[in-house]
């Protein structure tokens, strides 16, 4: 078996053992790359070789989940549609958070790495709607910040969702509410 087959190999046994941890504990920011570790059959510090970090590593798995749930929910049809950007962009990020509020132990677990540590070289998937919606207005640079700040307040916004519903009566567990608050993002964040 080549090496890169076998580090592929040890990624999935990786990513499904994160997952599987995921799931069983009460508290996701308990879970140790020992365990993970333990339970895909690997050196512990396969974790940093592979994935740089056990935050990427949670990450990753979060992101696997993601596109599976994006398959579910028939992207490519909202992607090929003839909306706006800036509807477009209300939609995606609708079905974004769906899966962050769905998936609150990986939205526990994933939020510090995605706020403060996450590569912001990376694309982002709203960028392109972004420029596409100011249309040359702004800089490709202005464009990459505003997808950064969509992203970025989302993602603590449904970290925070016990507190949002406390402090200011907004229920983020109902898709109706959740719905209002990303269309608002989005049009504060798009004028």
């Amino acid at each position: 078996m080549q090496k890169d087959e076998k580090l592929n190999i040890t990624k999935e046994k990786l990513i499904d053992a994160t997952f599987a941890l995921m799931e069983e504990l009460d508290d996701p920011l308990n879970v140790t790359s020992r365990q993970i570790a333990d339970r895909a059959g690997a050196k512990p510090s396969m974790i940093n070789y592979c994935f740089g970090s056990r935050e990427n590593l949670i990450y990753q798995t979060f992101q696997k989940q993601y596109l599976s749930f994006l398959k579910e929910k028939d992207v490519e049809k909202i992607l090929s549609s003839d909306l706006s950007p800036k509807d477009l962009l209300k939609k995606l990020h609708f079905i974004v958070a769906k899966c962050l509020v769905d998936n609150p132990k990986f939205t526990k677990a994933i939020s510090g790495f995605v706020l403060f540590s996450r590569d912001l070289s990376q694309e982002s998937f709203s960028f392109p709607y972004v420029k596409k919606h100011y249309a040359g207005k702004k800089t490709d640079k202005e464009c990459r910040l505003i997808a950064y700040e969509l992203s970025s307040m989302m993602q603590l916004i449904i970290y925070r969702k016990e507190d949002i519903k406390a402090s200011f009566g907004i229920d983020l567990d109902k898709d109706k509410e959740l719905k209002k608050y990303i269309d608002m993002r989005v049009d504060l964040l798009l004028a």
